[in-house]
C-alpha cells in the first residue's frame, strides 16, 4: 500500500463529467489498496471569471478581498469532487486550505507556505478516506484566506506530499508529459520518459508550463518522488522527474527542451551614473512592490554612465515603471525610463551543457542565420536563454528544436 497525491488541474475538472472521470481513477488507485489524497484547482476559466468580476468593481483590486474571491472557484470544485466519490461509494472529505490548516505568509495573491498541519488528514486517511483538498490556497497567521499565485495548485500537490511523505506525487494535465517542448508550436516535439529536476526547474523558470516553478522547488527540496501524467488517457506511465543523471546521457551533446515565455516585458533604465549601489537604487524599489525580476544586463558606456536593462512580468510593467518614474528615476538622474512588452524569452536547458563546449554558439549561429537579433542573454551551468522580439518566438523555437535534433528519440 502507498500514499499517493493527485493533483488535477483545471482542465481535468472543467466539468462535472470530467470530475466523474477523476472520481474513477482515484477509486481505482483506491481498490488497489492506496491512501489517496486529491489536490484539484478552479474549473478552467473560473479564476479568469472571478478576477474579471472583481475588475468590474475595482480596476485594481485590493489583494487580501481578491484572494477571497478567487479562493472560491476551488471550494466548488473540492465538494462536487467529493460528491464523485461518495457516489461511487468511497468515503470522501473535502478541505480547504485554512481547514487544512496550509499556513502562509501575508503576500496575497502570491503567497508562500511556511508549514503544513498534516494530522487532520493523516487520521482521515488511516480512517479509510480520500482526501480532496483546495490546490492554489491556505492562510496567514492571522486567518486570513491567501493564495499561492497562479498555477499554485501544483505548489499545494507537492507540498502535501512533503508534509505527508507521500510514496509519490503525480501531476494530472491535459498533456501526457514533459515535451521537449510544446507540441502546438512544433508538432514534432517529443514526450520525455524522464528528465532530471535540474532540467526541469530550468524548463519551468524558463517559461514551460507543464509544472509550476515553487512545486518544482518544493520537490527538489524534499526529495518528492514527481510524475506529471494525462488525466484523458487511461495508460501511460507519463514523465518522471529524477534525481539521477543518466551518465551515458552526459556524454552526449544532448539538450533536454526548449522553453519560451511571452509573459515578460523589458524595461531600461539609461544614462545612470556608474558607480557602487546603482542597480540596489533602480531595484530595490520595485522588490519593495514585490515584483519578481527575472533577467538583468548593465551596459557601461565611455561616457562614465551605464544602462540597466532587466525583465519583469508583461502585467506588472506599468507598476514597475511607474515606481521607477515616481521613486528612482530624479534621484538617481536616469537619463530615460523605457518599457518594451513585445518581446519573448527562449531558452534551451539541459544537463548535456556540462560535458560539452559549442551550444551557444550553434543556438547563436540558428537564429542568426534566421535573421532575429539577440536583445539580452542569461546563463547558467545548463541553460542559455536569450530575449527577442516577440514575433519571432515560435520560428525560434522551431528552428532551435530543428537544430539540436531533438525530434528524434
Amino acid at each position: 500500500m502507498a500514499l499517493i497525491v493527485q493533483k488535477y488541474g483545471g482542465t481535468s475538472v472543467a466539468n462535472p463529467e470530467r470530475i466523474r472521470n477523476v472520481a474513477r481513477r482515484v477509486a481505482r488507485y483506491k481498490a488497489l489498496g492506496h491512501q489517496v489524497v486529491v489536490v484539484v484547482s478552479a474549473m478552467s476559466g473560473e479564476t479568469n471569471r472571478l478576477i474579471s468580476l472583481a475588475k468590474e468593481i475595482m480596476q485594481d483590486p485590493d489583494p487580501r478581498e481578491l484572494d477571497v474571491m478567487v479562493s472560491t472557484g476551488e471550494q466548488v470544485t473540492i465538494g462536487m469532487t467529493a460528491l464523485a466519490l461518495m457516489e461511487l461509494g468511497i468515503k470522501a472529505k473535502s478541505y480547504t486550505g485554512t481547514q487544512v490548516k496550509i499556513l502562509t505568509d501575508d503576500a496575497f495573491t502570491k503567497a508562500r507556505i511556511l508549514d503544513i498541519d498534516e494530522h487532520n488528514l493523516k487520521k482521515d486517511l488511516d480512517d479509510g478516506y480520500v482526501c480532496v483538498v483546495a490546490g492554489f490556497q491556505g492562510v496567514d497567521a492571522n486567518g486570513n484566506i491567501t493564495t499561492l499565485g497562479r498555477g499554485g495548485s501544483d505548489t499545494t500537490g507537492v507540498a502535501l506530499a512533503a508534509a505527508l511523505k507521500a510514496d509519490e506525487c503525480q501531476i494530472y494535465t491535459d498533456v501526457d508529459g514533459v515535451y521537449t517542448t510544446d507540441p502546438r508550436v512544433v508538432p514534432e516535439a517529443r514526450r520525455l520518459d524522464k528528465i532530471t529536476f535540474e532540467e526541469m526547474l530550468e524548463l519551468a523558470s524558463q517559461g514551460s508550463k507543464v509544472l509550476q516553478i515553487r512545486s518544482v522547488e518544493f520537490a527538489g527540496k524534499y526529495k518528492v518522488k514527481l510524475r506529471v501524467l494525462s488525466s484523458f488517457e487511461e495508460e501511460g506511465d507519463g514523465t518522471l522527474i529524477t534525481f539521477e543523471e543518466n551518465e551515458e546521457n552526459m556524454e552526449e551533446p544532448i539538450i533536454s527542451g526548449i522553453a519560451f515565455n511571452r509573459d515578460e516585458a523589458k524595461i531600461t533604465v539609461t544614462g545612470v551614473p556608474d558607480k557602487p549601489g546603482i542597480a540596489y537604487q533602480i531595484l530595490g524599489p520595485v522588490a519593495d512592490a514585490n515584483i519578481d525580476v527575472d533577467m538583468i544586463i548593465q551596459n557601461v558606456g565611455a561616457d562614465g554612465t551605464t544602462d540597466f536593462t532587466f525583465t519583469v512580468h508583461k502585467n506588472e510593467m506599468n507598476k514597475a515603471l511607474s515606481i521607477l518614474r515616481d521613486k528612482v528615476q530624479g534621484h538617481i538622474q536616469a537619463r530615460e525610463i523605457s518599457g518594451d512588452d513585445k518581446i519573448a524569452k527562449v531558452s534551451v536547458v539541459g544537463v548535456g551543457m556540462r560535458s560539452h563546449v559549442g551550444i551557444a554558439s550553434q543556438m547563436f549561429r540558428t537564429l542568426a542565420e534566421e535573421g532575429i537579433n539577440i536583445q539580452m542573454i542569461s546563463t547558467s551551468e545548463i541553460k542559455i536563454a536569450v530575449v527577442i522580439e516577440e514575433k519571432y518566438m515560435e520560428l525560434a523555437v522551431r528552428v532551435l528544436h530543428k537544430a539540436f535534433g531533438l525530434e528524434n528519440a
